[in-house]
């Protein structure tokens, strides 16, 4: 009776590796609040061009100021996590990158999914999305299971 090997990819290799790791959860939080401030201060330049449009368009422009912190953050969350270093710059920072688990790149879509998410579940399951990773293989948070990926060190 033949053995059937089993082909062990080098990224799933990678994935069994605990250096993959090593430091995420603490490297996360960190880069979350960098890209915090980065997005807070992207704001101020889209938030002036904003007030000129709304001089030029006699006050109808500035109705844009409701939804310009989201709108600013989910592009640049889709330009930066869904472009080609799967990471944002705070996570560039931290030496981290999100990936999927089927092997796909992460895409604009998927990464404004991801945020979204991570929004919702921070809005109604505030602890649960951190605690979780303390259970969850990969130290992944609700939002990754849910959307098959995880966050790994970049090096």
């Amino acid at each position: 009776m033949a053995t059937k090997t089993i082909d062990m990819s080098a990224e799933d290799a990678r994935l069994e590796d605990a250096r993959t790791f090593r430091g995420v959860r603490t490297r996360r939080v960190i880069a979350f609040l960098i890209d915090y401030c980065l997005i807070a201060l992207l704001l101020i330049p889209i938030g002036l061009l904003v007030f000129l449009l709304g001089i030029f368009t006699l006050g109808l422009g500035w109705f844009l100021f409701g939804i310009l912190g989201p709108l600013t953050a989910l592009l640049y969350v889709a330009a930066t996590l869904g472009g080609p270093n799967q990471s944002t710059l705070g996570m560039r920072l931290m030496d981290l990158r999100l990936e999927r688990l089927d092997g796909q790149r992460v895409d604009p879509v998927l990464a404004v999914v991801h945020t979204v998410l991570f929004w919702a579940g921070n809005a109604i399951l505030t602890p649960l999305i951190l605690l979780v990773s303390l259970f969850l293989s990969y130290k992944r948070t609700l939002h990754d299971l849910l959307l098959g990926t995880v966050v790994t060190r970049a090096s």
